[in-house]
């Protein structure tokens, strides 16, 4: 999973959303909003097309999941499940862009923590300070909180909702990507100067999968070859955490 930066809609689009959404709670009001109905009616029209594909954008040129970052996004997701909330059904931080598995596994899932959810939203924060790649497996696992002492909740909850720790074929796909970024790495050490920029650019055509949020930002910044790019070269281990913003 990697971080998503999410960007502004155009105005109009924007403004159709809107007016989508205050439609829908005037039906919610009178209680005759059917949800399905209503998401099902919306799908084709130009403003939602206009959502996907800035989603799309988002998303980077191989259009990945925002949850798995493993296989093709091809539908407009419901962080909080628009059946349960309908408040947020055409809530622009609300949308993300969603595989068929991730789907089908996350459906109306949504445990809640006090009122927060319990799922990591990769346009709102840092995926890796909840998560954790185990090289070894491929697997994506909850992140150990070292200050309190336990498996984050967040974490563990994503985990357990998506089954990042139990899927074959993306787990294999993790491991090809993180053997790619380390190869990386390992040649630049051998270089006597490294270009940072070079770098960088190599590290981001490599990166299928979003590891380099790990590898720099989560705990795979204390594991070889990445710490020992940390340690001999700061300034270029700086300009790939500055990419990574």
């Amino acid at each position: 999973m990697r971080r998503i930066h999410r960007l502004h809609l155009p105005e109009p689009t924007q403004q159709a959303i809107d007016q989508k959404q205050a439609d829908a709670d005037a039906k919610q009001v009178s209680g005759v909003l059917n949800v399905d109905a209503e998401w099902k009616a919306s799908r084709q029209s130009q403003p939602i097309k206009n959502v996907l594909g800035v989603l799309q954008k988002m998303a980077g040129n191989r259009q990945r999941c925002m949850y798995c970052g493993d296989s093709h996004g091809n539908d407009i997701e419901h962080f909080w499940p628009k059946k349960q909330y309908p408040s947020r059904m055409f809530r622009w931080p609300n949308l993300l862009l969603c595989c068929t598995e991730c789907g089908r596994f996350k459906g109306q899932k949504f445990p809640l923590g006090n009122g927060d959810p319990l799922l990591v939203d990769p346009t709102s924060e840092d995926p890796w300070q909840f998560l954790d790649f185990d090289p070894t497996t491929g697997n994506i696992v909850a992140r150990f909180d070292l200050a309190a002492n336990d498996w984050t909740v967040k974490g563990t909850k994503t985990v357990e909702v998506l089954h990042l720790n139990c899927r074959e074929a993306f787990a294999a796909a993790n491991q090809h990507t993180h053997r790619r970024l380390k190869a990386l790495v390992e040649e630049a050490l051998q270089l006597p100067n490294i270009d940072a920029t070079t770098l960088i650019a190599k590290l981001r055509e490599a990166d299928d999968h979003g590891l380099m949020g790990w590898c720099f930002s989560g705990t795979g910044q204390y594991i070889e070859p990445f710490a020992r790019l940390r340690q001999v070269h700061p300034e270029v281990w700086q300009a790939c955490l500055q990419a990574l913003i």
